[in-house]
C-alpha cells in the first residue's frame, strides 16, 4: 500500500468551520509531498455542513469522501466509521474548528515511518474555564493512576498510528469506549509529544457536559477495575465504622446509663448514607452489567446512511468528483 496519511475528520453541524478546514488542509498538502486523504464523517448532522463539503474543490488534496452517519453516535464512533473507509495504513483525526495544530500530522507521519507505531499528541496550552480546567487535571490523575499509566497529564487528543493498530481497532470495535484509551491501552510502540493547541474561532463546541460525563464513566468502566473494587471499599469502611459506632453504643450505655438518648436524628444520617452507598454501589455494578449486555448483542457501533467519494489532484492531473 502507498505510504500516505488517512485523516478522519469528524464533524456535527460546522459549518462555520468546514471552508476554512478545507482551505487549510489543501495549502498543508501543498507544501508537504506525501499523500493525504480526508475522510469526513458527518455525525448527524442538520445543517448546511455536507453540501459546503460537496461543493468544495480541492486542488491539492489527493482523495476525500464524506460519510453520513444514520444518527449521532459521538465523535469516538465517528472515527471509527472513518478508519473503516481509510487507504493509507497511517491514520488520524483531527477536528473540523482546527483547535489541533496541522503541523502535527507531518511530525507524526515523520515518527511513524521512522518505525513508531503511534505517537500521542498531548495539548500543551489552551485557553478554558477553571472549571473545565479543574476536571481536566482530575480526569488526568486519575486515568494515569488507575486505567491507563501512559495518559498525559494535559489530555491525549489526537494520535497518530500505523497499519498494525489500523488492523487491531477493525478486528475490535468497542461500544461505549474511548478509541484513545483503547490505542493506549494496547501496549504498541509509542511516543507523547506535547503541542500547542488553540482555541475554536468560530461555531459552538458540541463537547456538552452530558458527553463529558459519558466519557468519564466509560473511561473508567471500560479500563479499569477500580470502579468496581470501589464499591467493595466503601462497603468494608461502612462495615468497620458500624461496628465502631456499635462498640462507642455500648460502651457509653454502661458508663453512662441515666444519660443515654434516643439517636433518632443519628439513626436517620446513617439510613440516609447507608442506602445512598448502597444504590451508588448498585449503580456501578449495573454499568458494568449495561455494558456486557451490550457487548453481547453485538449491537454496531455506527451505521453508515450514504457515502460519498471525490477525487482531485491538481499536481497529478486529476479531477474526478
Amino acid at each position: 500500500m502507498q505510504q500516505g496519511v488517512s485523516v478522519v475528520v469528524p464533524f456535527l453541524n460546522e459549518e462555520d468551520n468546514v471552508i476554512r478546514f478545507c482551505e487549510e488542509l489543501d495549502q498543508f498538502r501543498n507544501q508537504n509531498d506525501f499523500p493525504i486523504e480526508l475522510i469526513f464523517v458527518d455525525d448527524g448532522s442538520t445543517d448546511q455542513s455536507v453540501q459546503l463539503l460537496s461543493n468544495f474543490r480541492f486542488r491539492c488534496i489527493d482523495r476525500y469522501c464524506i460519510i453520513s452517519l444514520s444518527k449521532n453516535f459521538g465523535s469516538h464512533a465517528a472515527i471509527r466509521a472513518g478508519i473503516e473507509y481509510a487507504s493509507y495504513d497511517i491514520c488520524t483525526w483531527m477536528a473540523v474548528d482546527l483547535q489541533e495544530p496541522i503541523e502535527f500530522i507531518q511530525i507524526g507521519y515523520e515518527k511513524i515511518t521512522g518505525g513508531l507505531d503511534a505517537v500521542f499528541f498531548e495539548k500543551e496550552s489552551v485557553k478554558i474555564s477553571p472549571v473545565e480546567r479543574a476536571f481536566s487535571k482530575v480526569y488526568s490523575r486519575l486515568m494515569i493512576k488507575y486505567a491507563v499509566p501512559n495518559y498525559g497529564k494535559g489530555g491525549i487528543a489526537n494520535i497518530m498510528f500505523n497499519g498494525k493498530i489500523k488492523k487491531y481497532l477493525r478486528e475490535n470495535v468497542e461500544i461505549n469506549s474511548a478509541i484513545n484509551l483503547q490505542i493506549m491501552n494496547a501496549g504498541f510502540k509509542n511516543t507523547t509529544i506535547s503541542m500547542k493547541y488553540q482555541n475554536r474561532v468560530s461555531g459552538k463546541s458540541k463537547w456538552t457536559l452530558s458527553k463529558k460525563i459519558k466519557l468519564f464513566i466509560d473511561s473508567f468502566v471500560a479500563f479499569s477495575f477500580m470502579p468496581i473494587r470501589l464499591v467493595s471499599i466503601i462497603g468494608i469502611m461502612m462495615f468497620l465504622l458500624g461496628i465502631i459506632y456499635g462498640i462507642i453504643i455500648i460502651v457509653s450505655r454502661l458508663l453512662h446509663p441515666l444519660d443515654a438518648v434516643a439517636g433518632y436524628a443519628t439513626l436517620a444520617s446513617l439510613l440516609a448514607i447507608g442506602f445512598g452507598i448502597t444504590n451508588i454501589s448498585l449503580g456501578i455494578i449495573a454499568e458494568y452489567l449495561w455494558r456486557t449486555y451490550d457487548a453481547a448483542s453485538r449491537r454496531p457501533a455506527f451505521i453508515i446512511a450514504d457515502i460519498k467519494e471525490f477525487k482531485t489532484n491538481e499536481k497529478a492531473g486529476i479531477d474526478d468528483t
